[in-house]
């Protein structure tokens, strides 16, 4: 969506965007979720799954006008909650302001760079009059509070004394590296981009990684530890090592261990995994940095198939990026 924003602002020097910045009640569309409109009603993206977009670019259409930023609140009913997936019905809040090239280009192209990068960004925009400042991992103004949103990768909406402050965590997406192009690699790939993570399988035995075998998966068949330090190990990466063959499982695990990875998942059982952590120990590796391996690997929901086991993995990697759902009263 923020390629099309630049793409479009570049060209017609001035768009609309919403972001939602408030739920309550289920919402098929997150605190952060975004739309961007052309002035010739084209858009992109969701703020709702369908139920109030229409409503949105109406009144876009005066915001691009106008240049005053908007904020709107929209309860959906329990009968329309169904058509778009709100089963409990809800509310959502949604910000619209415009964006002009000379101060919405340079805004657009730090979030794209910091995505290439993969490095996390935070947006702190005034709702009363669209105000907004950017924030990387090491700026000086980052303060703590912010630097919490950072690390945490949640968007609120505060209440100020300036007024409603929105800080939206821009994060890059979660991307997992699963090395082995085994069947249960298959599964779980499938799954990974489904949730609409990026994935990578890497595996040296190219009779395993195949593109028939692994259709629409970036696929890479150097060795682990040649292809990890390339790939890089961020704090949005996880490693899943599913190669059930030691000396390619333990060189991924070895790098990823000293890296900042938000998962490390190793298949086999509870005494190969004693084994491992022997030889592991004897390489030089500390009990706490062998600690964060998962295995046996993912939830234990009993799986036993490779299907499963592949959905508890995915499970398991879901918990480790979100952290378990607590219910907050409204």
């Amino acid at each position: 969506m923020l390629e099309t924003a630049r793409s479009w602002l570049d060209k017609e020097g001035r768009i609309a965007m919403a972001t939602v910045v408030g739920t309550w009640g289920s919402a098929p569309v997150a605190v952060g979720g975004q739309m961007v409109m052309a002035q010739d009603g084209r858009f992109e993206g969701s703020v709702s799954g369908g139920c109030v977009e229409g409503e949105v670019i109406a009144e876009a259409e005066e915001i691009l006008t106008s240049g005053r930023p908007k904020t709107m609140e929209f309860g959906v009913a329990d009968e329309t909650a169904w058509q778009v997936g709100l089963p409990c019905g809800g509310q959502i809040k949604v910000f619209i302001e415009r964006l002009e090239r000379t101060h919405g280009l340079p805004m657009l192209e730090r979030a794209l760079a910091a995505r290439t990068r993969r490095q996390g960004l935070i947006s702190r925009t005034r709702l009363s009059d669209g105000t907004r400042q950017l924030f990387g991992r090491g700026d000086a103004a980052l303060d703590q509070e912010l630097h919490r949103h950072l690390d945490s990768g949640e968007s609120e909406l505060l209440t100020t004394p300036e007024g409603e402050v929105f800080v939206h965590a821009m994060l890059p997406p979660a991307r997992v590296l699963v090395i082995g192009a085994t069947h249960i690699g298959q599964l779980l790939a499938q799954l990974v981009k489904l949730a609409g993570y990026e994935v990578v399988v890497i595996d040296p035995r190219t009779a395993f990684a195949a593109e028939a075998r692994f259709p629409g998966i970036r696929l890479d068949t150097e060795w682990p530890q040649d292809t990890l330090p390339k790939v890089g190990l961020d704090e949005f990466t996880a490693v899943v090592a599913l190669a059930h063959v030691g000396h390619i499982d333990d060189e991924a695990l070895k790098l990823a261990m000293r890296a900042p990875v938000f998962y490390i998942g190793a298949l086999g059982s509870q005494r190969n995994h004693a084994k491992r952590k022997q030889r592991l120990t004897d390489a030089g590796y500390t009990a706490a940095e062998i600690a964060r391996i998962h295995s046996p690997i993912g939830l234990n929901i009993g799986a036993q198939s490779p299907s499963e086991i592949a959905i508890a993995i995915m499970a398991e990697l879901v918990l480790a990026l979100r952290g378990p759902k607590v219910y907050k009263p409204a």
